[in-house]
């Protein structure tokens, strides 16, 4: 009987110090990178693009995460949506949702780029997954009514759904030649530094 009852009082420890250690184990905070070219990486080289720069930056200070590169190059926001649940997995803390650029680039009128990010956002809060929005800006070629349509977009979204906003993805790059590749439109790999550097005091106070 003595043997049973200290049998049954050890396992009670035991599972309350399993009990109270667990809640201690880390877990790897798991981001999604979903846009355009801009966040695949175009012409850059595999540790150059932005998913992976962030990552290595904030290793660097200490987060256990993991920024999975959901980019592709040429997608719209419609291409976006139509592949949002399977390239998004459950279990995401965080999806770093960057599209629009192309839509703008091909003249696509405003809100059919809102109405996308519109779903695609209430798709993702709805299954409890963190965003943070990342903003483009129109090119000035398009006229300033199509520039005050399409600019609006992000910042009425960022707000309608309580998430924090990159203001323009390409912020100190555009229009600087020492930081983009030959085509005048994308970052080299100093220009992805320069993007980290502005998305990363918005991006890390996010991870728990």
């Amino acid at each position: 009987m003595a043997f049973k009852q200290a049998k049954r009082a050890f396992c009670t420890a035991l599972i309350c110090v399993v009990a109270w250690a667990a809640p201690a184990a880390a877990e790897t905070f798991g981001i999604v990178g979903f846009g355009d070219s801009l966040m695949a990486g175009f012409n850059l080289g595999p540790d150059e693009g932005f998913p992976q720069k962030l990552e290595a930056a904030l290793k660097a200070r200490g987060h256990d995460v993991s920024v999975a590169n959901a980019g592709v190059s040429g997608d719209t926001t419609s291409g976006g949506l139509s592949r949002l649940d399977w390239s998004v997995p459950d279990g995401t803390d965080l999806v770093i949702l960057e599209l629009g650029a192309n839509d703008m680039l091909r003249g696509l009128p405003p809100q059919i780029t809102e109405d996308n990010l519109d779903r695609m956002m209430a798709s993702l809060k709805a299954r409890g997954i963190g965003i943070v929005l990342v903003g483009m800006l129109a090119a000035p070629n398009l006229g300033p009514d199509y520039a005050t349509a399409f600019n609006g977009i992000y910042p009425k979204l960022a707000a309608k759904y309580g998430v924090p906003l990159v203001p323009f993805f390409l912020d100190g790059v555009a229009a600087n030649p020492s930081l983009q590749l030959e085509d005048g439109l994308h970052p080299n790999a100093a220009g992805v530094d320069r993007m980290v550097e502005g998305a990363l005091p918005i991006i890390e106070p996010l991870i728990r």
